[in-house]
């Protein structure tokens, strides 16, 4: 993808409505729920992706835009080093403004993933606005002190409140009216190739059998104890861990002979990965930053066909570990639980998954955002004829 400035022929679409989405995640960091989402939601409507800024050696402020489709513009807006937060807020409203009056529709759809973008897009008059609610934010490492405060106006603002699980939705449910649960699914075709045969990846292919894998993002959330404790423990078995480090010390990672740190993967590259790994782990920390958290990747190891054990996460407990599908485990058995799953056999452990798998998709997930969409902009018309008679 070519970098480039803004300019009004990259942001027009043939189609008359715009999705404004403002994130904290990059749209090439992990490719995750806003991905999944907004790449459905594009192919009706265009898609601006506005990210959080990047602080370079620059004279002046500017915005980068990738084109990742015909319909999907990462926007990135690029501010000199030692800008003040008071102008960061005023030059990124000014961007807002620029991206929208530069893009014309007869339907603007605001759609926030972090709350902090409201600092700078409060001002926008929109027909839907949509607060997607994937974490509790406020728990996480570094989180901004008036995280709280933002996100209890972006409540009073957005007409629906999505969240990415369940757990998330009984602790918000009575902060919003119009508020809907709508946990991790998956793209189930993407992660199945990973149970047909295929090449090791050039840096797997020397690390012996048997593995027992994670991917995702490595930061606060990872019970890093956990990870030391299992290897010390199970000296013959390989964790390959796939995923950035982020917010932690990369150094205080634990570090043994059969712990192998491989870092980030592509998304297109991790069935490849999977397909060769003989159980999957979810090692996850259980703290403030874990507490309402929907794993995506849980149905992906299950879609991968990859036999999984987690630590009691409340949505994977209550989901998957309740209906058999993955293996709850903890400090004192890890062990035992990891070797038993090692040991069973997948063939009647696969149909359970894909029966429970069958109705879930990234797609049926989007068709219901967008019916309650539809419904929220239509009612916000009807209120409005009815002020105006």
């Amino acid at each position: 993808m070519k970098n480039r400035a803004v300019a009004k022929d990259h942001v027009t679409s043939s189609d008359s409505s715009l999705l404004l989405c403002f994130s904290h995640l990059r749209w090439n960091f992990v490719y995750q729920r806003p991905q999944h989402i907004l790449t459905l939601a594009s192919k009706s409507q265009k898609v601006v992706y506005f990210e959080e800024p990047i602080f370079e050696s620059v004279a002046k402020a500017s915005m980068r835009a990738d084109l990742i489709s015909p319909s999907i513009t990462v926007v990135t807006p690029i501010l000199p080093l030692g800008t003040d937060p008071a102008d960061a807020t005023k030059i990124q409203r000014n961007f807002v403004d620029q991206l929208i009056a530069a893009t014309p529709q007869h339907l603007l759809t605001l759609w926030y993933y972090t709350p902090m973008a409201l600092q700078f897009s409060d001002h926008v008059l929109c027909d839907v606005c949509v607060y997607d609610c994937m974490d509790e934010l406020s728990a996480f490492k570094n989180a901004p002190p008036e995280l709280i405060q933002m996100e209890r106006k972006l409540l009073e603002r957005a007409d629906i409140v999505f969240t990415g699980g369940q757990s998330l939705y009984e602790a918000k449910r009575g902060l919003h009216r119009s508020i809907f649960p709508f946990p991790s699914s998956i793209d189930f075709t993407h992660f199945h190739q990973a149970r047909a045969t295929g090449e090791d990846p050039h840096d797997q292919i020397q690390i012996p059998h048997p593995r027992v894998g994670y991917f995702g993002v490595i930061d606060e959330r990872l019970d890093v104890g956990l990870v030391a404790q299992g290897a010390r423990g199970m000296p013959d078995i390989h964790f390959v861990m796939l995923g950035p480090v982020v917010k932690i010390d990369r150094d205080s990672l634990p570090r043994a002979a059969n712990i192998h740190w491989l870092g980030g993967k592509d998304y297109a590259d991790l069935p490849n990965y999977l397909r060769h790994w003989d159980a999957g782990w979810m090692p996850f920390a259980l703290n403030a930053a874990t507490r309402y958290i929907s794993p995506t990747k849980t149905p992906e190891f299950l879609a991968a066909g990859v036999p999984l054990v987690s630590t009691a996460i409340v949505d994977v407990v209550r989901t998957y570990g309740a209906k058999g599908l993955v293996e709850i485990i903890d400090a004192s058995d890890a062990e035992v639980k990891i070797r038993s799953v090692l040991a069973r056999p997948r063939d009647s452990w696969l149909s359970r998954v894909d029966a429970y798998l069958v109705d879930m998709s990234w797609e049926k997930t989007w068709v219901a955002m967008a019916g309650h969409l539809e419904h929220a902009h239509s009612r916000k018309n009807v209120v409005a004829f009815r002020r105006s008679a």
